[in-house]
């Protein structure tokens, strides 16, 4: 038994790893700059812009697709600091420290650089927009009368009471300079083409990164109705309140309504894609397929729940397949935090739920693998969690019960105690999460 558990971990790590590989950089753009190459030669310079946790190995496939443009090619792209690299043309900008989705100031600097070279393009000059997850806390530019460390604490907050992507960056677009196509409204150039990696379920342009070269359906009363339904408008900063309800009254101007013509947004990686790929792996290893898809969101302990459900149906009466399954999901789940919450992100905690959700004999032949796409899972150094029968057992052993943990938010000290931290640092891409379940 215990070595047919290795090898399902082994399975499932190598699911995950296939639906990763699937969005890496360098195979993505590939394909896309090819289409493009003949605008960009004929352009005097090409300016490369972006912010994202995929933007340093998106920097490099431009660089190793367009060699032969390189002199005319300059720019900045935000990306965390420990993915900073020389590259020739491109400089990598530093714009937030490990272990942190806040913005910062470091951050502030690089995107006030990449409003600086989108507002003066030339005539002919063509802007490359590298837009990947993560970009929203690492191209981060406060209206004039919001100061940085307000926007810090209305993300705080948001982030805090299970605020969706969709709200928070309705609320961030609403305080940028930058985002709800305002990057887009600044270009002066003769075209900007933006290649985007999706980290949000359904893949709307205006969400991913918050959208900066996307046209912005939402409204300041759109971010004050966000603020409503969390009740937060009064405990965020003043500034921000004031702001909000100011654009509301017409007093400032919109967000991006209407895309110009010379901004053209292409999406050349999602989710969906990644999930395919892991099938694709699953198959090869064996195993009857149930991909339940990208639009997986929600309380991560309601979904992990749901997820314990099919898994136990699977084991008892081979519905909806028999065993052996690959049970896959995509998406992006919440997590509401306590008071007092210890550490972990959405990743961990599904796992932690699903396990306390089974039980000793539901894990038998059952393994479960949830991670995020980009390596990071909250603010640990831990993409996720995998569990299967062995962790309940260690964990008994020593008393450990997953209720607890889960009380405070704070799987990522269970399973750092069990061994069953999923750890592979940063992938330089991002995809939102994939779950693998595999059950014999």
């Amino acid at each position: 038994m215990t070595q047919m558990i290795s090898e399902q971990r082994q399975h499932a790590r190598s699911i995950w790893q296939a639906a990763v590989d699937a969005a890496r950089p360098e195979v993505l753009l590939s394909g896309a700059l090819a289409g493009l190459h003949a605008e960009f030669a004929a352009a005097p310079r090409i300016l490369v812009v972006g912010a994202g946790k995929a933007g340093a190995a998106m920097s490099a496939a431009v660089e190793a697709a367009l060699p032969d443009l390189l002199p005319r090619i300059e720019g900045t792209v935000n990306v965390p600091a420990e993915l900073v690299q020389p590259l020739g043309s491109i400089r990598l900008h530093a714009a937030r420290p490990a272990g942190t989705n806040q913005p910062t100031a470091e951050g502030v600097a690089g995107t006030r650089q990449i409003l600086d070279l989108v507002s003066h393009a030339g005539p002919q000059d063509v802007v490359l927009c590298l837009i990947s997850g993560g970009g929203s806390a690492l191209m981060p530019a406060p209206v004039a009368d919001v100061s940085l460390e307000d926007k810090q604490e209305v993300t705080r907050l948001l982030h805090a009471c299970g605020a969706t992507i969709n709200e928070m960056n309705c609320a961030r677009k609403h305080l940028s300079a930058v985002k709800g196509g305002r990057l887009a409204q600044a270009f002066t150039g003769q075209a900007l083409h933006s290649l985007i990696i999706s980290d949000v379920i359904g893949d709307p342009l205006d969400v991913i990164a918050s959208g900066p070269t996307a046209a912005d359906p939402t409204t300041f009363a759109d971010a004050l109705a966000v603020l409503d339904a969390h009740e937060l408008r009064k405990k965020v900063p003043s500034s921000v309140r004031l702001h909000l309800e100011k654009g509301a009254a017409g007093g400032t101007p919109e967000t991006l309504k209407t895309l110009p013509d010379n901004v053209r947004n292409h999406l050349i990686g999602n989710n969906r894609q990644s999930l395919q790929a892991a099938q694709v792996a699953a198959e090869r290893l064996g195993y009857r397929v149930l991909n339940l898809g990208s639009f997986i969101e929600g309380e991560t302990r309601q979904v992990a729940v749901v997820v314990a459900g099919i898994v136990r149906s699977i084991r008892a009466d081979g519905v909806p397949l028999s065993p052996p399954i690959c049970l896959l999901s995509g998406g992006e789940t919440t997590v509401t935090l306590a008071a007092n919450h210890g550490r972990g992100g959405r990743n961990q905690e599904f796992v932690l739920a699903a396990v306390d959700k089974l039980g000793s004999e539901g894990l038998r032949g059952v393994v479960i693998l949830s991670g995020g796409t980009d390596g990071e899972d909250g603010p640990t150094d831990a993409a996720g969690a995998i569990a299967d029968a062995s962790t309940w057992h260690k964990a008994a052993g020593m008393n450990l019960k997953p209720a607890t943990y889960l009380d405070r938010n704070d799987a990522y000290a269970y399973f750092e105690v069990t061994g069953d931290l999923f750890k592979t640092g940063l992938t330089q891409t991002n995809v939102m999460d994939v779950r693998v379940l595999l059950v014999r």
